[in-house]
């Protein structure tokens, strides 16, 4: 009969006697809250002696995997009663000494404290519910020949079952095969010494870890004498996604968790004409860098993304584009075309993997005589303090260098510059957003015509009008007369406000004189 030996031994856990009475009064040292032990640094030590297996969640108030956490301790902790087993959480915002003699200021958040050894935790994995640690940690206190159960079942499941291929259970590759069993609680695991199964998914040699989904066959992967259980739970972490993974309050986590440190976004908008054509360009593309770049999409036209945008400071009208960051240095890289197919894409994919991509920083350096050309060319640490001088009309050109509509620009500002050049209150610059990072809010893709008002106030006007020399001209002369008016306003407001300075200052000074 064809029997699966599935991973996640039960363990047995044997009841322990109370805890601790304190000064024979017969209060508990500690607080519970449905069976979770609340932990600070006068009662930590004590409870490590008293409990065998402690548990310990650190969390941070009122973050939401925290919450999350929290929900699936109090859910085990009710299966856990009367085990070997204790959970207890630890605040680290208000427990910062004890969080700090404990060196659990990083991850892992989770730590499972053994005989009262508080130097040698044990790291749990950040469980996704309550069975995740209840699975935890019984595959670790078991062993892959406690559980035995039909192949039938296991086919008819419709989770993600990893399941290795073994001619020998006793190999040493078993092992390591376990081994990535534990650290992946949320992940069923089974071995098999089937040959039926072998020839099933027409495998000829053993030590082999296929991927399963309802018996269909995801990938395979095979085991060498070097394998690492590292490299097995990539390969796994790695093909349970699909190809392209939308980012969602449900996939973030395991998108930020995952083992490749290489993301690919692409952010579009998936109710725009050209959404299905960016798509499947990019999970083309995707297909080959799957163990090296995570590919991600983000939807731009989903409103509880922007948190994620305005990190990447990407605005909904750029969209479609693609950026590469690594979750180690968090430098982000930007595709340098519109074009958006799965050549592009891969081109690019594979200069960040070559180290020949150039990263999108936040400012370009500033160019050599930046300031003595008839065009100024801005950078992200020139941008605000050119526009944004109260005593000059500056109007902006941003773009992007590799965009033909751009480019096309270029000789109009020229004609702009010169029409210009005699008058000293007024500056016409460019400034390349594909290279420098721009904290404004633009309300159009680029190319964007922008003017800035000589102001004290940090005001911007978009120009929507024809490009032409003549329409550009007449909106700024509107825009600078616009300005004169509001500017002897802003003026008389600075002379009140100066004056009642002067004033309050003469009064301390009055009040002063009078103490002594």
């Amino acid at each position: 009969m064809r029997r699966l030996l599935l991973l996640g031994a039960l363990c047995l856990w044997a009841p322990v006697g109370g805890d601790a009475q304190p000064d024979g009064q017969g209060a508990k040292p500690w607080s519970e809250e449905d069976g979770v032990l609340r932990l600070k640094k006068s009662n930590f030590n004590r409870a490590l002696r008293t409990h065998k297996q402690l548990l310990v969640h650190f969390y941070a108030p009122l973050s939401a995997e925290a919450a999350r956490v929290a929900a699936a301790f109090r859910g085990a902790a009710a299966e856990l009663r009367g085990s070997e087993v204790t959970l207890a959480e630890v605040d680290t915002s208000s427990e910062k000494e004890l969080v700090k003699q404990l060196n659990a200021t990083g991850p892992p958040a989770i730590r499972l404290y053994l005989s009262g050894d508080r130097h040698k935790p044990v790291p749990c994995p950040v469980p996704q519910s309550a069975a995740s640690i209840l699975t935890w940690l019984r595959r670790r206190a078991g062993s892959a020949a406690d559980l035995v159960t039909e192949l039938s079942q296991s086919d008819a499941s419709e989770e993600f079952t990893v399941v290795g291929v073994f001619a020998e259970l006793e190999h040493e590759l078993v092992q390591v095969f376990y081994a990535a069993a534990v650290d992946l609680p949320d992940v069923a695991f089974a071995v098999t010494q089937s040959n039926e199964v072998m020839s099933r998914y027409g495998l000829t040699h053993d030590a082999v870890v296929l991927l399963l989904k309802k018996s269909k066959l995801i990938q395979a992967y095979k085991m060498m004498p070097q394998t690492s259980k590292e490299e097995l739970m990539l390969f796994i972490a790695v093909y349970q996604m699909d190809p392209v993974t939308e980012y969602s309050g449900k996939t973030a986590s395991r998108i930020l968790s995952s083992p490749v440190l290489n993301h690919a976004l692409l952010f579009v908008d998936k109710t725009s004409a050209g959404y299905e054509d960016a798509y499947a360009a990019f999970s083309a593309a995707a297909q080959g860098f799957r163990l090296q770049i995570l590919f991600v999409l983000v939807d731009v036209h989903e409103s509880r993304n922007g948190r994620l945008m305005e990190y990447f400071r990407v605005r909904d009208f750029e969209a479609p584009l693609v950026r590469l960051v690594n979750l180690t240095d968090h430098v982000t890289y930007q595709l340098p075309s519109e074009r958006l197919d799965a050549d592009v894409i891969g081109r690019f994919c594979q200069a960040y993997l070559d180290g020949k991509a150039k990263p999108k920083m936040q400012s370009e350096p500033v160019p050599d005589g930046w300031d003595k050309t008839p065009v100024k060319e801005l950078v992200g640490v020139t941008l605000e303090k050119v526009a944004f001088n109260p005593d000059k009309t500056v109007f902006v050109l941003f773009y992007l260098p590799y965009s033909p509509e751009s480019r096309a620009l270029f000789p109009l500002w020229e004609e702009l510059a010169e029409e210009l050049e005699e008058r000293e209150d007024v500056v016409v610059a460019r400034f390349d957003a594909s290279a420098n990072d721009v904290n404004l809010s633009m309300q159009g893709s680029y190319p964007s015509l922008c003017l800035f008002p000589a102001l004290y106030a940090e005001r911007m006007v978009v120009y929507k009008g024809k490009r032409k020399l003549k329409d550009l001209v007449k909106f700024m002369v509107k825009e600078m007369e616009k300005a004169k008016i509001d500017r002897v306003k802003e003026d008389e407001d600075r002379r009140k406000y100066i004056e009642a300075m002067k004033a309050e200052d003469a009064k301390k000074a009055n009040k002063t004189k009078d103490e002594l």
